[in-house]
């Protein structure tokens, strides 16, 4: 039967072998799982309820992708996307969070109709690829900013806005060791090094007292406090029309990446290096957003640490499928992801930034018309605080300043359209 499924041979493969992958991928990205309730719990959402909204959205998406799709990725709550939804919609628009859901709902569902009218190719091909490295790195040092706050290493100040917190504290030094702990891990190719990472400094805050015990493992929390409680009419609103852009723009690129480098790593991909289920893959992606927002999550979307189960022979769905009973079984974990403070959470955030804004070093930087659109979309995102704002920066500097140093040639329609969307926004419905 399985062999029928994922047609395991012709993928040069066995169930051996996608089991392994689907936990080495698993391993990888279990973090979300007490990343995703400590940020979206700040919008005064139920923290139990989240935990178990994340990890049934990843086995849906991640068993949707592999039934669907037949490849070895799996899919969850997406980091910077969950951090835009409650930094930007929530503590800083003033928004409530079923509203934000709301937002997510109605981007899932153009998500959707890009991925059955085959629009999103054209989007694809209309925004270049600088700015496109860009808004990741851009993320990324959002991204960075909500870590180094969340543990205490920079604060507010009224003379110069941010400064540094108090580092002979419990919470940031634990922070910084935690973020020292999963780079050395990393670079020594250790599995599931963020999870290790955050796992240690519970551990030690536990143990030191700083932080209480829940315990390992119950039975699940409800999730009644989230499961369908987003406000799609309140979503409407004009100013969240950027917001909802924003969910929809991040989520087709970031898909789209890591379809493209995951499917590379495992040799899927065709002498063009196009992929054959691109169509199936981004469908599914987009059917498992929209069960998240009903669950009470952000943007469910593909995960690139699904190319660590590539890395060790993952070649069809039933990696993904693996992946999503490991999230299954994760439901009875909560006690722990309860117990896992701020300051454990903040290395992984600040290490997912680090790989990030590695984007950067794509960019031609001798080309000022190019080199100035790229910086200021990336820092737009942490010194605004929402990663839309960043995004319409970007646009406009972009345009303007190819329009009037006489390289309009790398202009077009789409790029045009968007811009003057976005001034509109900016200009005129800024909540």
């Amino acid at each position: 039967m399985l062999e029928k499924l994922f047609k395991l041979k012709a993928n040069n493969t066995n169930v051996k072998t996608e089991i392994i992958a689907g936990i080495t991928t698993f391993l990888a990205m279990a973090y979300i799982l007490f990343v995703n309730p400590s940020i979206l719990g700040q919008t005064g959402m139920d923290k139990g309820a989240v935990f178990v909204a994340t990890c049934l959205a990843a086995a849906i998406g991640s068993v949707l992708m592999g039934m669907i799709a037949n490849l070895p990725i799996a899919l969850a709550p997406g980091m910077g996307l969950n951090a835009f939804f409650t930094y930007t919609v929530v503590l800083h628009m003033g928004y409530h969070w079923q509203v934000a859901l709301g937002a997510v709902f109605i981007s899932a569902v153009l998500f959707f109709c890009l991925s059955i009218f085959k629009i999103r190719e054209w989007i694809i091909r209309s925004i270049p690829l600088p700015l496109r490295s860009a808004i990741a790195a851009g993320i990324g040092l959002f991204l960075a900013i909500v870590a180094l706050e969340g543990a205490g290493i920079v604060v507010d100040n009224p003379a110069t806005l941010v400064g540094m917190g108090d580092l002979t504290k419990p919470g940031p030094l634990l922070a910084i060791a935690g973020f020292f702990l999963i780079v050395i891990l990393e670079a020594r190719r250790v599995t599931g090094a963020i999870l290790i990472g955050i796992l240690v400094i519970t551990a030690i805050s536990i143990l030191s007292g700083l932080s209480p015990f829940g315990g390992v493992m119950s039975a699940p929390p409800s999730l009644a406090p989230t499961f369908l409680q987003l406000d799609i009419a309140g979503a409407f609103n004009v100013g969240l029309i950027s917001v909802i852009f924003a969910f929809l723009f991040v989520d087709v690129f970031d898909n789209s990446g890591t379809l493209i480098g995951v499917t590379r790593k495992a040799g899927l991909t065709d002498e063009q290096g196009n992929i054959p289920s691109m169509g199936r893959a981004l469908l599914s992606d987009s059917i498992a957003a929209l069960f998240g927002s009903l669950l009470g999550t952000s943007t469910t979307t593909s995960f690139v640490e699904s190319s660590a189960g590539a890395a060790v022979g993952g070649r069809t769905g039933l990696t993904a499928i693996v992946v999503g009973v490991l999230f299954l079984l994760s439901l009875f974990f909560s006690p722990l992801a309860g117990s896992v403070p701020v300051y454990a959470t903040a290395p992984a955030l600040l290490f997912v930034a680090v790989l990030m804004a590695s984007g950067l070093a794509e960019i031609d930087w001798k080309d000022i018309s190019t080199a100035a659109p790229v910086t200021i979309t990336a820092l737009a995102m942490p010194l605004t605080y929402s990663i839309a704002n960043g995004i319409a920066f970007g646009f406009i500097s972009w345009t303007i300043i190819k329009l009037f140093t006489g390289k309009y040639k790398e202009l077009n329609p789409a790029l045009l359209v968007l811009t003057v969307l976005f001034v509109i926004k900016l200009g005129w419905l800024t909540s």
